[in-house]
């Protein structure tokens, strides 16, 4: 009896084995190739891929946080094409770059998903993009800042992202653009605090022994950038914000820097929405089934404003808006 017994549980276990490796067969694999995790936008970001690229959901996920190391980067892509998984998405640290080893995913058979960031590379070498528009982005802090000033003088300090990435170049780009219209404006100063609290906070100590008295406008790229600069101007003495001398903007508008718009030390945060697998999926939901799909989706996002300011460009921030923010 113990025999028969011991056998069906053996049966019975083989049976569980082979159905365990049925269900691992049909997982769709996705590797994706992350930034790193310099913000909280990206810690977001990352949050959102493993969420919605779940077991539960009929993926298996290869997910490389490649630290803000552009040849790491293309070392996990490399791996991704020789585990013949069946979809890449590259989430880019630099634009540049790209061409060889997009041409190797190509010929392998895989198709990529560039998202977030943009790359300096023929479309016809990845399949799909999905992001936000950086330059966009810039245009309306600019826009707003022009609003606010209403022709008045503007002495400005920018604490840039990343050297070489979309998401700086766009946000620069898309900000001077602005400025270029506004002879009243003077950028003083523009240097990489590279996406972090820390640079962001270098960067500004840096900018208050050099201009000292001469500023009245920091544009940082993004909120950690923003939160480094806070703290050497609270160092310095020097007021921000609504009730302060200098004028805040940030971009990214996550969770604390919705905060700090909301309590005023923030004048305005233009959005960059990190929730972005769910568009990335459908897009790759459409190519398994062979349907058509969009080659270029753009992730829609906005811009807030701390409460008293009334703007064309941007919401007035509330703590309803905060309380329902996903991220």
């Amino acid at each position: 009896m113990k025999k028969k017994l011991a056998l069906l549980t053996m049966m019975a276990a083989a049976v569980s084995m082979s159905a365990f490796a049925v269900q691992a067969d049909e997982l769709t694999t996705i590797g994706y190739a992350q930034v790193g995790h310099e913000s909280d936008w990206r810690t977001a970001n990352t949050q959102n891929y493993q969420d919605v690229f779940s077991e539960e959901n009929g993926y298996e996920l290869s997910f490389v946080d490649c630290d803000n190391d552009n040849a790491a980067q293309l070392e996990a892509v490399r791996t991704f094409i020789n585990q013949e998984l069946d979809y890449i998405v590259i989430a880019p640290i630099q634009s540049a770059g790209w061409d060889t080893v997009l041409q190797e995913a190509q010929d392998a058979g895989i198709p990529v998903i560039i998202a977030d960031r943009e790359i300096e590379a023929d479309a016809s070498l990845y399949d799909a993009w999905v992001g936000t528009n950086t330059t966009n982005e810039g245009i309306t802090a600019g826009n707003w800042l022009a609003e606010y000033l209403d022709g008045a003088e503007a002495n400005i300090l920018v604490i840039e992202g990343s050297v070489g990435a979309s998401a700086a170049l766009g946000r620069t780009a898309g900000f001077n653009q602005v400025a270029e219209e506004h002879e009243e404006w003077k950028i003083l100063d523009s240097q990489s605090g590279d996406f972090t609290q820390d640079g962001g906070q270098a960067v500004m100590e840096s900018f208050i022994k050099s201009y000292e008295g001469q500023f009245n406008v920091v544009v940082c790229q993004n909120d950690n950038e923003a939160y480094g600069a806070m703290d050497a101007m609270d160092a310095a003495g020097i007021t921000y914000g609504v009730d302060g001398d200098v004028i805040l903007i940030s971009y990214d508008a996550t969770h604390d820097g919705l905060q700090y718009t909301l309590d005023g030390k923030i004048n305005c945060n233009v959005e960059c929405n990190p929730i972005q697998a769910e568009t990335v999926k459908g897009v790759i939901e459409k190519m398994a089934a062979g349907e058509e799909y969009e080659e270029t989706t753009l992730v829609e996002d906005q811009a807030f404003v701390a409460p008293g300011i009334e703007s064309e460009y941007a919401v007035t921030m509330t703590q309803e808006i905060l309380d329902g923010r996903a991220y």
